[in-house]
């Protein structure tokens, strides 16, 4: 199974849709209601998720009249591959609730503007065919399994698949989600994690006031630090971690051997109250000083966010939700539009602010909080 053909051929996409806003809104009118809940809920009371858009709306940008911006561009290289533009597809499960295609539509979507995809553990169709065709290389996350020797078996798929780095999610060991407990959500049948097949899976959270708890429960078997250095020790493949959001936890990430960081809260899915991802980035960014790139991951809906992110440290930015929304309204067409968009207003941002190429970015582009919006 190759991915579709690029460049995209038309497609039947409202002339309507002209931002990310557009397609979240079409997409929700698409989609039943339990996948719908799946795909927007958040943990309890959705706090953080919220926080995450509103900690771009916080800042206000800088503007520099007449700036020489001859010889622009937004490519940038990124643990050993040359990319065009600083916007990845963040890692999300189960594609074909959303696009019969699924995945492969987002691959071909993404390729045709030239985004790296981090295929999901969880995702819904076979990780080899998914990788071929794709351009640049797709990154792989995984979760590490309580069967560590089936976590070992899958990292050697990836790497024969010819993916190009491998990010660990490692904030996401429980969770709760009320809202898709209130609408019912279920996987439909012939729709799952076909990747984890024959895994040995953690008991689920308990409920039952006789059953163990969960830290009796799935946290016994939970991934701890000297995983992440076995991991490090397995494989050649860059290494990231995803959801990292303390100084103290980057300091141990990169003793542990990781050769990039992902400031993540999950879209705010598996713990409320957390900080805004963007809010956590300059801390995180500090610790590291410049020793492997960090990424952020979280509320990124405009371009202006994507230069945000950059001015507070960050190398490059993952889209998870508004890639999603894309796939449902129009399937690779609509993903590769959603990329596009954001990658346009990145580059009017880019030019209002002065900033011929993306190492120009800098704190400078802010408006400084003391002085007020102007």
């Amino acid at each position: 199974m190759a991915l579709p053909p690029s460049p995209l051929p038309p497609g039947p996409l409202s002339p309507g849709l002209v931002s990310l806003a557009d397609y979240e809104h079409l997409a929700a009118r698409r989609l039943a209601g339990p996948a719908w809940a799946y795909l927007s809920g958040a943990a309890d009371d959705g706090l953080t998720a919220q926080d995450n858009r509103a900690a771009f709306a916080r800042l206000r940008l800088r503007p520099r009249a007449l700036a020489d911006l001859r010889g622009g561009h937004t490519r940038l290289r990124l643990l050993g591959q040359d990319l065009e533009h600083p916007i990845l597809v963040a890692p999300s499960a189960y594609h074909r609730l959303f696009h019969p295609e699924g995945e492969a539509a987002t691959l071909a979507g993404a390729t045709a503007l030239r985004a790296p995809v981090v295929v999901s553990a969880q995702a819904s169709l076979p990780l080899e065919p998914l990788a071929q065709g794709a351009s640049p290389a797709p990154w792989f996350q995984l979760y590490i399994q309580p069967d560590r020797a089936f976590t070992l078996a899958l990292l050697r798929r990836v790497e024969a698949a010819g993916y190009a780095a491998l990010v660990v999610t490692v904030d996401a060991p429980v969770s709760l989600r009320q809202a898709e407990e209130r609408a019912g959500f279920r996987l439909p049948p012939g729709i799952g994690p076909v990747n984890l097949e024959g895994a040995a899976l953690p008991p689920a959270p308990a409920l039952a006031p006789h059953e163990p708890g969960i830290l009796a429960g799935p946290m016994a078997h939970a991934a701890r630090w000297e995983d992440i250095a076995a991991l490090r020790a397995a494989t050649r493949l860059p290494l990231l971690l995803k959801g990292i959001l303390t100084p103290e936890d980057a300091a141990q990430a990169l003793a542990a051997g990781a050769d990039g960081l992902i400031v993540s809260n999950h879209g705010g899915r598996v713990l409320d109250g957390l900080p805004a991802s963007l809010d956590a980035l300059p801390g995180v960014a500090r610790q590291v000083a410049g020793r492997v790139p960090v990424l952020l991951d979280g509320g990124i809906r405009r371009g202006t966010d994507v230069l945000k992110a950059l001015a507070l440290g960050a190398r490059a930015v993952l889209v998870g939700r508004p890639v999603l929304h894309g796939l449902a309204v129009g399937g690779a067409l609509g993903v590769a539009h959603v990329l596009k968009l954001l990658r346009a207003e990145l580059e009017v941002a880019m030019a209002q602010t002065g900033c011929a190429t993306l190492e120009a970015i800098t704190p400078d582009v802010l408006w400084p909080a003391k002085e007020g919006a102007p």
